[in-house]
């Protein structure tokens, strides 16, 4: 009987670790990367590198494992708007899977981080052969079309103090019992006055209230106390 041939991994991604942390259930990486006929590699971004640009051929999909990533489209006026944080156990560029031709937005590591590049073909059929990859392909794009709707809800309806609440659990990923003490990626107030949609110096005041409060603590990082959720849950 003829065993099935499989590739050898890259010498870097010998530590990639089995099961990745993330808002969705992971999936076997590491045997993905075994997988026969799979054109993919790993690839490293220091902290502030442009992934993709926008505007540019969009022809893979990317996998989160190490770091974390902002996504962001620059309007014509030069006016930029982020329009998600994503964190390891997080695909992007899956635009390219439904015949989007050029990029929509633009890519940037926000911290050192590791990616997993698929290329659209090998993607696309990956997701017809493994129905693991598949199952959680589709759990992230159904996980990210609830995200992008109560961002639409948060944004109508809730005070930019509750927005900016809100904002920092989701960095943090709070809900997630698999990850460690809540530490947010390096991340500037205007990043996040940007993501909310108001102005750092409001953004200060709130983050300064909260300290006082003892919802975020300041050390080098930034450490949030699940006690900020009842910002989010105050009328």
């Amino acid at each position: 009987m003829n065993k099935q041939r499989r590739s050898r991994a890259p010498k870097d991604v010998t530590d990639t670790p089995r099961a990745l942390a993330g808002p969705l259930a992971p999936f076997d990486v590491r045997a993905f990367l075994d997988s026969a006929g799979i054109s993919r590699r790993i690839v490293r971004y220091a902290r502030a590198s442009v992934v993709f640009a926008q505007g540019s051929p969009a022809n893979s999909v990317f996998y989160i494992q190490q770091g974390g990533v902002k996504l962001s489209v620059l309007s014509r006026r030069g006016r930029e708007a982020i329009v998600a944080m994503l964190a390891p156990g997080d695909f992007f560029g899956e635009g390219c899977l439904a015949g989007q031709p050029l990029r929509m937005g633009t890519a940037t590591a926000l911290v050192p981080t590791r990616l997993l590049r698929i290329q659209k073909s090998a993607m696309m059929r990956s997701l017809h052969e493994q129905s693991a990859l598949s199952d959680r392909f589709i759990a992230h794009v159904l996980g990210r079309n609830i995200r992008i709707e109560e961002d639409l809800v948060d944004h109508l309806f809730n005070s930019s103090e509750k927005r900016l609440a809100r904002t920092l659990l989701l960095l943090a990923r709070y809900g997630d019992d698999r990850l460690p003490p809540r530490l947010l990626p390096k991340i500037s107030q205007e990043t996040l006055a940007e993501m909310v949609g108001t102005t750092r110096s409001r953004v200060n005041v709130f983050m300064n209230k909260f300290r006082k409060l003892g919802f975020v603590k300041y050390n080098g990082t930034i450490t949030i106390d699940s006690a900020l959720l009842s910002v989010v849950l105050h009328d």
